[in-house]
């Protein structure tokens, strides 16, 4: 596991993964800017249709523990907090799970310019 501040550092980009709690094949894209900010795409597929959500707040890094707080969803004030600890964690993968019910995430670093795959060529 990274120094404090360096999995801080190694926290900030922007990361591309697949599933959700209720949706496994649902897909995201975290984008993690260097002043705390976040912004969340997420798009689940059905039927080759894209249903998107947008959510963004703040984050922040202590040790392995990632807490993000969430302030708007798709523009609306809808604030939370949601906890994560950090599995394993390099320059381009990430493994981490949701604390509450132990949802285990695993993302890849993309292209800060990384837009979400359509529909029809994932569903």
């Amino acid at each position: 596991m990274a120094s404090p501040a360096a999995a801080a550092d190694l926290q900030i980009g922007t990361w591309f993964g697949h599933g959700q709690p209720s949706d496994k094949a649902a897909m995201y894209i975290d984008r993690m800017n260097p002043d705390g900010s976040f912004r969340v795409h997420h798009r689940a597929c059905r039927k080759g249709k894209a249903y998107d959500q947008v959510q963004t707040g703040r984050w922040s890094r202590k040790g392995d523990i990632m807490t993000i707080r969430i302030e708007t969803v798709n523009g609306v004030p809808d604030p939370r907090t949601d906890t994560y600890r950090i599995l394993a964690e390099s320059q381009t993968a990430q493994r981490y799970v949701y604390l509450p019910d132990n949802f285990e995430y695993n993302s890849r670093r993309v292209a800060s310019n990384y837009e979400m795959p359509r529909c029809d060529l994932v569903s």
